[in-house]
């Protein structure tokens, strides 16, 4: 294998883990040189999907692209990502409630800084997220169950009905138990809005009087 097959592979290996995407700095690492890249647009290797965030042309494309996209959008110049899909979003990566979110939802730590506007389609939430907060769900890092119900009902942004369906979802498939959401250490303001769900969600967790589409999550 002489140096161009092995720079070849080495990015694609790498891309591979990520769905066909890659950042500017991965393929530096890998042994491209910056002026080559865009010599690799022109002849259709590389599709640019954003600044910095390039895909293999000839990559399948996954069920959700644009995940992977906007984790590599949020590294850092050490190439770690900042991001954390949470929130609503999180809610239908775990397929929670019926919710449709018109916006990607991400946690970033609150020094996050972009010197380009933070696009449309993303709707940022600065905090802090522990080990035992995050997960990986179809290759990029999401909320878990219970951090995400606590941050939908703490954000207060979705209805109240798709709550109570997420939670009774949650608990009946065995994603987190009743006493962990009494038991969170939240806000009070927090505690009396996640009170007021419980208390509509039934304590045996069967949630036939509100809508289930019974899927099973989608775990990587």
């Amino acid at each position: 294998m002489n140096r161009r097959q092995k720079t070849s592979k080495r990015l694609y290996d790498l891309a591979e883990r990520q769905g066909g995407y890659f950042t500017t700095r991965q393929a530096r690492a890998a042994g491209y040189e910056d002026n080559t890249h865009p010599y690799h647009v022109r002849s259709a290797n590389w599709i640019r999907e954003h600044r910095g965030v390039y895909r293999l042309a000839r990559f399948p494309m996954s069920s959700r692209p644009d995940l992977m996209l906007w984790q590599l959008w949020s590294h850092n110049r050490g190439g770690e990502p900042q991001g954390t899909f949470s929130h609503v979003t999180a809610l239908t990566l775990h397929e929670l409630s019926d919710a449709m979110p018109a916006r990607l939802d991400m946690t970033v730590p609150p020094n996050f800084q972009r010197m380009a506007a933070i696009p449309n389609v993303l709707r940022l939430h600065r905090g802090r997220l522990g080990v035992k907060d995050v997960e990986t769900v179809e290759a990029v890092r999401v909320t878990t169950p219970l951090r995400t119900l606590i941050d939908v009902i703490r954000d207060g942004s979705l209805s109240q009905e798709l709550q109570v369906q997420a939670v009774a979802q949650a608990i009946r498939r065995g994603l987190i138990i009743r006493r962990q959401l009494e038991k969170a250490k939240v806000s009070v303001r927090a505690r009396q809005r996640i009170n007021r769900i419980l208390k509509q969600v039934p304590t045996n967790g069967d949630a036939a009087s509100i809508r289930d589409s019974g899927r099973t999550s989608r775990r990587a």
